[in-house]
């Protein structure tokens, strides 16, 4: 074989390997999908935010890539930092599953039961193990093999076979992090049509599950019961009391034996049989999308005020993450020399909701002009802050840094979609030395050492950051 054929051979073998992928991925229908899946928070199929991947895993809108027209630019950088994908429960769901299918099986009113409560109540059978313990399941493999997939269609230039050696990977230290770079990895060998290749990747916990070192966050907010009050308030208010309600009379069981976090427990088995298995599966039909909704919002209230913009400390303990981010910018965007090497192309960094949501709202982004709260639950359907669309597995916040002639320029997207930065909301892909200006209090001080120990919680007032 000539040396001239082999790289053409390369490219035949990976144009193949995508179309079959694409073959076995893609359906000529949407499969059947259950009416409330839009609404599991942070357990929503990344799917459900981009409803085209439904059709096609590796469709691509090009023009989400929105450097001006004006000038000429290319992209020199990529930092995502991705959500793992699809997971099974963990111990703690499990055990409130199983705890939901006895007082099932044993007290539910049998009468004449029928079609799905039928299918609940005798043959759906318990099969979560405490083993799975939030493990990455194989439809959690797919969603960050074709996210790599996609990215490398996005960024040719620089998630390249070229540039293998030069791209870092790095993720918290759980199992299910760690099993999803392998997947994004093993999307960019498929893409490059190449199976031989070995990777290496960091660990690294203080960087993506910095909320376990930050003494502030975890005795001001994890392990402070008032935290959550507005959580706990809405838990056991009319709206939620009213779905339990419904919920315990469709099942036929007495309405004091289902408790709020059972009825949860039930809503989100749609969710996990949906991203697991794609199954439509009995449990669904226990919810009207008003249902849906009201769980949601009860989900969006435990990470606004767990993780977000509740609690001032919840985002600063980001800190962390926000300089690395900023630090390998700064790198790849400063001159060079025509002797000097080439920046970094891409950082793929891998962790959990937990991760992107301080981070998130660190920056600034989804934070609502009112607060959601326990009372005004009717006021918040227009809220931007809903986990649902936000961190879904394989959530992603993409940092995209451009050459162009006026200087770099850094353009921001959130799942595959462009997000313009608070404050220089007239650009899509602003110069980068104005987005540095707009964060200039943050990367002059968000010391993580001196936030985490001098502060311990607070609520955030509404014009924070």
């Amino acid at each position: 074989m000539s040396p001239v054929s082999l790289p053409a051979n390369r490219l035949l073998v990976a144009a193949l390997s995508l179309l079959l992928t694409r073959l076995s991925c893609s359906s000529l229908s949407v499969p059947d999908i259950p009416h409330i899946a839009a609404y599991f928070g942070t357990k929503t199929r990344y799917e459900e935010v981009n409803p085209h991947l439904l059709r096609d895993v590796f469709s691509v809108n090009a023009s989400v890539l929105k450097p001006p027209p004006t000038e000429r630019c290319s992209p020199v950088h990529l930092t995502a930092v991705i959500r793992h994908g699809s997971r099974y429960p963990t111990v703690k769901n499990i055990r409130r599953i199983q705890k939901l299918s006895e007082l099932v099986r044993r007290e539910a009113s049998r009468g004449s039961a029928e079609g799905w409560l039928q299918d609940i109540q005798s043959r759906w059978e318990m099969w979560y193990t405490e083993d799975m313990d939030g493990q990455l399941v194989m439809k959690g493999r797919e969603d960050l093999r074709q996210l790599a997939g996609r990215l490398s269609v996005l960024f040719p230039s620089l998630l390249s076979e070229e540039n293998l050696r030069r791209i870092s990977f790095l993720s918290s230290s759980k199992h299910r992090c760690v099993s999803s770079v392998e997947a994004f990895q093993e999307g960019l060998q498929r893409r490059w049509g190449r199976s031989e290749v070995e990777y290496g990747h960091e660990v690294d916990d203080e960087l993506m599950r910095f909320f376990e070192r930050c003494r502030g966050y975890v005795e001001g907010v994890e392990k402070n019961r008032t935290a959550l009050q507005e959580v706990e308030k809405f838990k056991h208010g009319e709206e939620m009391e009213g779905v339990r309600r419904r919920t315990a009379e469709r099942l036929g069981l007495p309405h004091h034996r289902l408790t709020p976090d059972l009825v949860e427990a039930a809503f989100f088995l749609c969710s996990y049989e949906l991203s697991i298995k794609s199954l439509h599966s009995p449990w669904c039909f226990l919810f009207d999308e008003s249902d849906a909704k009201v769980l949601e919002y009860k989900s969006d209230l435990k990470q606004y005020w767990k993780r977000s913009h509740g609690h001032v400390i919840s985002s600063l303990s980001s800190c962390p993450l926000f300089h690395h981010v900023f630090r390998t910018l700064d790198k790849a965007g400063r001159p060079r020399r025509a002797t000097e090497a080439s920046p970094e192309p891409a950082s793929i960094l891998v962790g959990h909701a937990e991760t992107l949501l301080p981070l998130l709202s660190l920056l600034g982004l989804y934070k609502d002009k009112t607060p959601p709260t326990a009372s005004n639950y009717h006021s918040q359907h227009r809220r931007s802050f809903r986990t649902s669309q936000i961190v879904p597995y394989a959530a992603n916040l993409l940092f995209v840094l451009y050459d162009c002639q006026r200087g770099p320029r850094l353009q921001l997207l959130v799942n595959e979609t462009p997000v313009r930065f608070p404050g220089l909301e007239s650009e899509d892909a602003p110069l980068y030395r104005d987005v540095r200006a707009t964060y200039r209090h943050l990367l002059d001080g968000c010391d993580f050492h001196r936030e985490c120990e001098g502060r311990t919680g607070g609520r955030a007032p509404n014009t924070e950051l």
